[in-house]
């Protein structure tokens, strides 16, 4: 399967904190934001990624992450000109996909909770095996931001709807999606919303008629943070912080996560600790080489 990390916008909400920079640079606690939805995809085993920014933002990323052989994995980048859209994602991203089957993430986006890696390896198995797509649910207060399910009596998915006036459920589609090679024929022959864009709502729709959208439930013990405002950013560096600091465990720790897939080496890892051995960061990765959690590797 490969991966498409949707980093893009020019995230107006946040000024003046990204007037010269992208937002998905910014920092979330000891991190920039975009490592956090790398190690969704990574946790799903995913390791050719690609990821897709605006023209000023794409060279950015790549002095940062590079070709991403340091976390074990293989990155390649693309321009999105104007936001025309999340669905627009798999047409910019057509080649890269080929014959494959795709998940993508958006770049503000952070996933944790236990039990997260099982959820993903089963969306990647359910897309590789023909099944269709499986998109994440997850309860919010205010319904109509987002693109909204409404379930039938029996919890099956029955419509899904973008940022509805008369949310009919508090539950919506978070940025996390996983379809199988069909995707790039579907959004290819999407038409423009009300707003102009491409929209994954309609994309969704389509898997949904065709009884082919699996919508997974992420409830409790789980978090999903979308860091679009400056209280939301706060809010997730807070969250980010609490629960390093009670679980003695990093969340969206690239290095950790390729060295306990067996992608990079203990010398690999030795070197990032070097740079980084005078902050917590590097002495985390310190901890984990020298075996202080226990893990199962490969």
């Amino acid at each position: 399967m490969k991966g498409i990390i949707l980093a893009g916008g020019s995230g107006t909400r946040l000024y003046p904190l990204t007037m010269v920079t992208s937002k998905q640079l910014l920092p979330i606690y000891d991190k920039p934001m975009i490592y956090y939805p790398m190690s969704v995809l990574m946790n799903a085993g995913i390791r050719d990624i690609l990821i897709i920014s605006t023209p000023q933002d794409a060279p950015r990323f790549e002095e940062l992450l590079e070709d991403g052989h340091q976390f074990g994995v293989h990155l390649t980048y693309a321009v999105q000109p104007s936001p025309d859209g999340l669905a627009q994602a798999f047409i910019i991203g057509a080649d890269f996909i080929g014959d494959d089957t795709v998940a993508m993430v958006l770049g503000d986006n952070i996933f944790a909770g236990h039990g997260l890696k099982k959820r993903l390896k089963a969306a990647v198995q359910n897309a590789e095996s023909g099944a269709g797509a499986t998109v994440f649910g997850y309860y919010v207060d205010d319904p109509e931001r987002f693109g909204i399910v409404e379930f039938d009596h029996e919890g099956k998915a029955i419509s899904i709807e973008e940022k509805p006036e008369h949310p009919k459920s508090n539950y919506c589609v978070t940025g996390l999606y996983f379809y199988d090679n069909k995707v790039v024929e579907y959004a290819k022959n999407l038409k423009p919303s009300a707003r102009g864009e491409l929209e994954v709502t309609d994309l969704n729709r389509i898997y949904l008629e065709k009884g082919n959208l699996n919508v997974e439930l992420l409830g409790q013990g789980f978090t999903w943070l979308d860091t679009g405002t400056h209280e939301s950013l706060v809010e997730a560096t807070n969250f980010v912080k609490t629960m390093e600091d009670h679980q003695h465990r990093k969340i969206g720790c690239l290095e950790e996560i390729a060295y306990l897939n067996g992608w990079i080496t203990k010398d690999e890892v030795l070197k990032v600790y070097e740079v980084l051995k005078k902050n917590q960061y590097g002495q985390y990765l310190k901890d984990v080489l020298d075996g202080k959690f226990l893990d199962v590797l490969h």
